[in-house]
């Protein structure tokens, strides 16, 4: 082989950036990261207030809905709760 087909030959290589299909195999992730900040970003913008009381009960209304949600706050209370003293 001659010195200048060993140099034609590195100087016709094209640096990484250079080949679509790079930009093609990083869009992906890219694009994955971006969309994980807009759902945060929404996720933060419009988040749920928290209920710390059950709701009151109305007397115009026939059928009560604290009852069926009565466990479930009682028990979301209870998780909250602090651990008392070990028992014996």
């Amino acid at each position: 082989m001659a010195p200048n087909d060993s140099q034609s030959a590195n100087a016709s290589v094209s640096p990484w950036w250079r080949f679509p299909i790079v930009w093609f195999a990083l869009a992906g992730p890219a694009l994955v990261v971006v969309a994980g900040f807009a759902t945060m970003a929404i996720a933060f913008a419009h988040a749920d207030v928290a209920i710390a009381e059950a709701p009151a009960r109305s007397g115009t209304a026939t059928v009560d809905r604290a009852g069926p949600t009565a466990p479930a706050l009682q028990a979301c209370n209870h998780a909250a709760t602090p651990a008392g003293p070990a028992r014996p």
